[in-house]
Order: structure tokens, then sequence, then C-alpha cells
């Protein structure tokens, strides 16, 4: 029998918190600091309706519809001529979440030895640039922590879909949303913050338009990246849900969670910096080089680097829950196997191939490249053609799907934009994150 969700709400946590990550708050202020702040917030947001929000619908839809992982599902929805390709590709799409995993485990570690080192008073070190650079070349480590991640995913999971993955990522949701709301109100009330504010809050064209296909390339990149959509992560907790609610209503709640825990992780690092006088375009190194830099400048800095950085873990561990489920309930699916088996085989799985990233430094990189400018692009584009196209599921049996339960329906004027403007764009995507 398969497993369901507890709750509406206990759905709506999980799948937010997979799409809640690195990229809401590592990635998104440096990229809106480099692009006119509330400029490239207003292109991000159209975006995030353009691509976004039809590709996170057409994961859901899919599990539902299927009642399996992203492995399985597109074989077994598609007609039975065209079933052997769709079932391969399904199996490429859901490689993706594995490769995902053996780097994003690696980043979250570094995440939480921040954090352990604000908790033990471990953080005063004047070049904080050096600290970095020290924690990332202590592979001893960096391999401990990278094992807890894994550790504690592996235990989540294997305590059930119920009693593990939604009652521990509701629990990190929710301390997630309670210390953004603190951070951002500290923030905002900071001497000199009100700079930071503006700048975020209103848009400088100016600044947008002195590389405006960069600044839109940035924006479509962050919006499709956010969601995590494109490796078919979100597909399984739509297999694990009925049909009560209409998943258009569904995927516009989840979008509204992750663009709030964007636009407010902005609203934290935008007045700190400027109330520090540090550039927000200072790029990856921000979160953890500039930001500690003014931590150790700050009144209470110690506990606020703390909240901070135990933020930034529950948003790594939280996606790092509902990738390792993905990949759990895939195998489940694919081989018969039992939770048990399946979740001790990831978790021994990706905690061994983890470590190349831990110590050779273009091996993360390498499969960051991969995932962010081929797996996402492709798997995204994937999915749109098989929603739409009569060799896979088609559009009808899609919006059937997407609209059944109370709320929101999907029109069907919108299978046009899905069947030929979404795979253009996510070309594009892909295209350009290759050769540019």
């Amino acid at each position: 029998m398969r497993a369901k969700l507890g709750s509406r709400f206990g759905f709506l946590m999980v799948a937010a918190g997979c799409a809640v990550g690195l990229g809401n708050v590592w990635r998104f202020p440096f990229v809106a600091g480099q692009n006119g702040g509330a400029a490239f917030v207003l292109v991000y947001l159209a975006f995030l309706a353009l691509l976004g929000f039809p590709l996170l619908l057409a994961e859901l839809a899919v599990g539902r519809g299927a009642h399996k992982g992203i492995a399985s599902a597109l074989g077994a929805l598609s007609p039975a001529t065209h079933s052997p390709l769709w079932r391969w590709l399904g199996k490429i799409i859901f490689a993706g979440n594995f490769l995902l995993m053996i780097y994003y485990t690696d980043v979250a570690g570094w995440l939480v030895k921040y954090t352990s080192n604000y908790a033990c008073g471990h953080s005063t070190s004047a070049d904080h640039a050096a600290a970095f650079q020290s924690i990332v070349a202590d592979r001893a480590s960096c391999s401990a922590f990278m094992f807890a991640c894994v550790l504690f995913a592996t235990v989540v999971c294997l305590a059930g879909v119920v009693k593990g993955v939604e009652r521990v990522t509701k629990a990190m949701m929710i301390s997630l949303l309670a210390l953004l709301v603190v951070l951002a109100a500290r923030a905002v009330s900071l001497p000199g913050a009100s700079e930071g504010v503006a700048f975020y809050l209103a848009p400088d064209w100016a600044k947008f338009m002195d590389h405006p296909g960069k600044a839109i390339f940035d924006a479509m990149g962050q919006a499709f990246f956010t969601l995590s959509v494109g490796v078919g992560a979100m597909t399984v907790f739509g297999s694990y849900i009925g049909r009560d609610h209409s998943l258009v209503t569904e995927t516009v709640w989840i979008i509204v969670i992750d663009t709030f825990v964007a636009l407010l992780s902005g609203l934290i690092i935008f007045p700190v910096c400027a109330a520090h006088g540090v550039d927000v375009t200072a790029g990856p190194g921000l979160i953890f080089i500039a930001l500690p830099k003014v931590f150790a400048a700050m009144p209470g800095g110690r506990a606020w680097g703390f909240f901070f950085f135990l933020f930034l873990s529950f948003a790594a561990l939280t996606t790092i829950v509902a990738v390792f489920e993905c990949i759990i309930g895939g195998l489940m699916d694919e081989l018969r196997w039992t939770r048990l088996r399946a979740t001790l085989f990831v978790g021994g799985a990706v905690a061994v191939c983890s470590l190349p990233c831990v110590f050779f430094e273009p091996v993360l990189r390498w499969e960051d490249f991969a995932v962010s400018q081929l797996w996402l692009p492709i798997g995204g584009l994937v999915l749109s053609l098989f929603v739409t196209r009569k060799c896979g599921w088609g559009y009808g049996a899609f919006r059937s799907e997407a609209s059944a339960g109370v709320g929101w329906q999907l029109p069907s004027w919108y299978g046009a934009y899905m069947r030929w403007a979404l795979p253009l764009a996510l070309l594009a995507v892909f295209a350009i994150g290759i050769f540019c």
C-alpha cells in the first residue's frame, strides 16, 4: 500500500522544505544585489510564475497521477508504445537527485560546522576568508559533518513518511520560519539598515540595465533553480497525497512559502550589510566570509551568527531529507525494496560518494555544474514535453489531474504556453548556461 502524508499542512511543509534550500539564502541576495535590487526581484517573480509554477505543478501531478516516484511514473502514465522510452528518461532524471546529494551534503556540512563554531564560541578569527579556507581544507572535519548530515537524513527517512519525514520536516520548517522572522526584525532595526532596505525595495533599473542580458538570465535561472524542479524530487510527494485539493492551489502555496523565505532572507542580508558597510555583490563568499565579519562586529554577534547559520542549516537539511525520500521512494518503486533496505543503501551510497567532493574541490564544482546546467533544465524540458504531448501523458490528462479537488483549476488555454513557450524557455536556460 502506498504511503500517505498525514495532513495537508504536512504536505505543504514537506514540499516547501524540499524547495527551500541554499538557493533562497546563499544565491538570491548576492544575485539581486548585482542586478539592481528590487528591479531584479520583480523580474525574478515574473519568471517564477512563467517557469517555476508549470514545472512544479507538472512534477506534483505526475506523482499523484501515477502514485509513483519519477523513475517509474513516466513509464506508467505514457502509452504502451512509448512507455520504454519515457521510463528510461524518468530514470535519467531520477539519477540527478543522487548527484545533487553527493555535493549538497558537503555544503550542508559547512553550514552545520559554522553553526557549531558559533555555539561553542570558536568564531572569533579576524581573517574570515582564511577561516573559511581552513574549514574547507580540514578534510577530516568536513567529512565528519557531511556524515552527520547524511546520518540525520537516513534516520529521519528510516522512521517513515509520516513519523519521520513529515514530523521532522514540519518541526524544522516552523523553526526555520520563526528564525527568519526574528532575524529579519533584528536586521531592519540596526542603525544604518534603512539604506539596505531602500536598495532592496526600491528598483534600480539603471543598474539592472547595465547588463540586461545577464540580469534577465540570472532572474530566469534563480526562478528555475530555487524550486529544485527538473529532477523529479517533488514527484514522490505528489504520490503521497490524495485528490482532495487542487494541485494548482497547492503549487501556488508552495511557491508562496519558498518566495517568502527568499524575500525575507534579503531583508536580513541587505540591511545587515548596509549597517556595516559590506558589499552585497560579494558573491557566494557573502555568506561564509562577509557576514561572519559583520557578526563579529555586532553586539551579541555570536548569538545572531549562531541563529543565522542554524537557519541556513535547517534550510539545507529539509532539502536533504526531502531528496533522500525521493531517492528512497524511487528505489522502493523500481526494485521493490523494503524501506529499511532502500534507506540504508541510500545513506551509505551518498556518504561514500560524497567523499570525492570533500577531498577534491573541483569535483564539487563539476557536480554543481552538471546538476544546475544539465540535469535541471533537461529534466524540466522532458517533463514539459511529457505532460503536453500525446506520445507522453498529454495535456488533457495532466490538466484533469492538476485540477482535481477543491481549489483553482488549470485553464485549457494554458496548454499552448506549456506546449511551446515553456520548452523554448528551458532550451534557452540550458544553452545560455552551457555556452555563456
